[in-house]
């Protein structure tokens, strides 16, 4: 039976409260606030719940609520408030400090059951809860470890060393050919496809979260055949026909191998995200000859970007509010930024056509 301790320095109110739960708890009664301290702090934890008169000679409700606050007890002992008296910016105040209910005089048996029933159910639910994710976050934390141990070993072995210097490489051959295209645009049309180019490397921590979470073997042949994204490029265009352009001018070149095509422009994820992402197999020239690198490559507009960016933050911050609310107003300002986008594009080319 779950014990419950009863403070009120009335003996009629300890003995009616008694009386109404004696035969679902094990009461434990106090007449005032030093004795319910002292109790408490020898058997906090054996304690689920505390029924608390406010007013009360030498040490009241409050100052019980406020040592209870402070030795984090009332994050896991429920507090009700034995009460006479309905008092709107009384019963706020109990509840700011981290009260869980009130039970109001005369007493109604079945309310009164039924109330510290409810908090006891509720806190134990909650305590439960608390527990598992504690527990979850150790084993995280452990995995976590795990993780950067064996990304360790990847890191200093020479082969792992020779295989990211290889993807290095045809990052850099991407970029190359991106940047010759981009110069023979500025020469024939007089403007740039692109506004910048952003590269990543997949670091160790990834690469073997990935492969473990795929159940891949975490080994070099491994990476090269399941993992299609350890070289990563962004490519950032002004405007949404730049990026077809420019995508179909670079798959077309005869050494570039075009692997896997995903057109999230034409047909954006459930998010709001748009973006052109090309899988590709990227020829690299080493002393032993040439080999076949794969590498990722996105196209998104300037504002896409920055959208992404922010999605990006909501999606690994962990302590974020109304996150529903968030994701709303996301999707309704990607559906304004592809609107916007097209509609730069139409004066552009309106403006180009002005010229002629």
């Amino acid at each position: 039976m779950n014990k419950i301790l009863v403070v009120d320095d009335a003996e009629l109110n300890r003995e009616l409260l008694y009386d109404i739960l004696k035969d679902d708890y094990i009461i434990e009664t106090a007449q005032d606030g030093f004795q319910a301290l002292t109790m408490l702090r020898k058997h906090a934890s054996e304690i689920s719940a505390l029924l608390l008169d406010l007013r009360m000679p030498k040490l009241d409700g409050f100052a019980v609520i406020e040592e209870m606050r402070q030795n984090d007890w009332i994050r896991r002992i429920p507090v009700l408030i034995i009460s006479g008296e309905h008092a709107i910016k009384i019963e706020n105040q109990c509840f700011h400090l981290g009260v869980s209910d009130f039970i109001h005089k005369p007493f109604e048996s079945s309310i009164v059951k039924n109330r510290v029933k409810n908090a006891i159910e509720l806190f134990s639910c909650k305590n439960q809860l608390e527990q598992t994710v504690a527990e979850q976050a150790v084993t995280l934390k452990k995995q976590h470890q795990i993780i950067q141990m064996q990304a360790e070993q990847l890191r200093n072995a020479k082969p792992f060393r020779h295989l990211m210097m290889e993807y290095s490489s045809a990052i850099l051959e991407v970029e190359t050919k991106l940047k010759v295209l981009n110069a023979e645009f500025s020469q024939v049309y007089n403007r740039n496809p692109f506004e910048a180019i952003k590269s990543r490397l997949k670091s160790p921590e990834s690469i073997y979260e990935k492969l473990e979470r795929k159940g891949y073997p975490v080994t070099l042949d491994s990476i090269r055949e399941n993992l299609a994204d350890v070289a990563g490029l962004r490519v950032i265009c002004s405007f949404p026909d730049d990026i077809y352009r420019l995508a179909e001018l670079f798959i077309k070149q005869d050494d570039i191998v075009l692997v896997r095509r995903k057109d999230y422009i034409k047909t954006p994820k459930p998010n709001g995200y748009r973006s052109l992402h090309l899988i590709l197999d990227v020829p690299i020239f080493l002393s032993n000859g040439k080999k076949y690198m794969k590498v990722e490559v996105q196209f998104r507009t300037i504002a896409m970007d920055f959208w992404a960016s922010l999605e990006h933050k909501l999606k690994y911050k962990k302590d974020v509010g109304s996150t529903d609310e968030i994701v709303n107003q996301l999707k309704r300002c990607a559906d304004s930024i592809e609107e916007l986008d097209y509609q730069m594009q139409k004066i552009r080319d309106q403006i180009d056509h002005s010229r002629e």
